[in-house]
């Protein structure tokens, strides 16, 4: 057939219906097999969609669309040829077949002819000349014998935008000086704009409302002393990076810690559904990171079986990942816990919602130096809160309070957590 339909595939399990996020070709344009034509934003991630065969591109969905998979996307014309590309010699107009009155066709050569005339533009010149609604008078050329090239005239089409723009920035900046501010008795102004969300920021929200209304969420707090963890950090860690390349970092220390108390407490590992309860042998901690289109959790599997270092490397990667929108579907799946650190943005206190179908998230916090007393005594040590939000359907309000304090006793002795004590 010569018309081939492209259809939404089939993405995952879970996902139902992806938001046409851009066209990365132009409708009408040439496509070859396996060249991106758009990208979809599902749920999880961004995605490219390949061309399923060569040929004229034919737009059906528009920029924006939500499309159930299975959804007609574009067609693609298999017996249209690409354009050529024109050759140097023709583009110059320095050579050409000329049509004899005779009928006859044969090579002739114009010897430069038009090349001899100042001012003259080629063939590819004079067609832009015209698009842009340019005099040749207007252009130096630059070809031989003064003749006007193709790159004369995109030199000048270039100029003519910069000085529109700076133009326009100058008009754009006198009428911002002009309103610097109300007069009295005049009201500022006042606009409104309307912008439809992303996937990714609709799915958070439904997720979020859902864990609010689904869970019987509460949250427990306790705080710990990091000032064992930080001298651990400062006498090894120029050694660490020297042996693993990557420094240790407190996610690392902390995902271990709770990773170690996870096996030991396995109704914090486990989820509920419908009327059943599904525990895990192992931790796969889902590390919250923050990205330009929202807050993404991918997880780092197995982190009860992970040194340090692997788990700061993983880390990394999943984050580098997350910035540049490369995870993959499967990177986005699974984890058994959460952990979320506020910290980072100055966060003192917080309760952090649940991510389905989890049952539990601990939040870190600002490290801030406070008077505490230690053993009679008032000190000056690093302290953090940590929050423990959990579903209190699957979890007693004494297994909340006993994994947070057993998680703070690792970080406080870390020791411990190293020797697997």
């Amino acid at each position: 057939m010569p018309i081939r339909e492209m259809r939404v595939p089939t993405i995952g399990e879970s996902i139902n219906e992806v938001t046409l996020s851009q066209w990365l070709k132009e409708d009408g344009s040439y496509v070859e097999r396996d060249e991106p034509i758009c990208e979809f934003e599902s749920d999880k991630a961004t995605l490219e969609f390949p061309a399923e065969a060569a040929g004229k591109l034919i737009h059906v969905a528009k920029e924006g669309d939500d499309l159930e998979i299975g959804a007609l996307v574009a067609r693609i014309d298999t017996d249209a040829a690409p354009a050529e590309k024109p050759t140097v010699a023709a583009e110059e107009g320095e050579q050409k077949q000329v049509q004899l009155p005779s009928g006859k066709s044969e090579a002739a050569t114009e010897l430069q002819t038009s090349a001899k005339e100042v001012g003259v533009p080629s063939p590819a010149a004079a067609k832009l000349l015209r698009e842009n609604g340019l005099e040749a008078s207007q252009i130096q050329g630059t070809g031989k014998g003064g003749r006007i090239t193709k790159q004369d005239v995109l030199g000048a089409i270039a100029d003519e935008k910069r000085v529109a723009t700076t133009t326009a920035d100058k008009a754009v900046q006198a009428e911002a000086d002009r309103q610097e501010a109300p007069t009295f008795g005049e009201s500022p102004k006042r606009t409104e704009q309307r912008k439809k969300m992303s996937r990714m920021r609709r799915t958070i929200a439904r997720r979020l409302v859902s864990a609010k209304n689904q869970t019987a969420m509460l949250t427990t707090f306790n705080e710990v002393d990091l000032t064992e963890v930080m001298a651990l950090r400062k006498k090894y860690q120029e050694q660490f990076v020297e042996k693993y390349g990557i420094k240790l970092g407190f996610m690392s220390l902390f995902a271990k810690a709770c990773a170690k108390v996870l096996m030991d407490m396995p109704d914090v590992n486990a989820f509920i559904e419908g009327d059943e309860i599904i525990y895990h042998d192992y931790v796969d901690i889902s590390i919250a990171i923050s990205t330009p289109n929202g807050l993404v959790v991918p997880p780092v599997k197995n982190v009860e079986s992970l040194s340090f270092a692997e788990i700061e490397r993983k880390i990394k990667e999943l984050a580098a990942k997350a910035r540049e929108g490369r995870l993959s579907l499967e990177e986005m799946s699974g984890g058994t816990f959460t952990i979320t650190n506020g910290g980072v943005f100055g966060s003192l206190l917080s309760t952090p919602i649940l991510n389905e179908p989890q049952s539990a998230i601990l939040g870190m916090h600002a490290i801030k130096e406070r008077p505490v007393a230690v053993n009679g005594q008032v000190e000056i040590r690093p302290m953090m809160y940590l929050a423990l939000s959990y579903d209190h359907r699957i979890i007693d309000g004494s297994t909340s309070v006993t994994f947070l304090v057993r998680v703070k006793e690792l970080l406080e002795d870390p020791v411990k957590l190293l020797l697997d004590l």
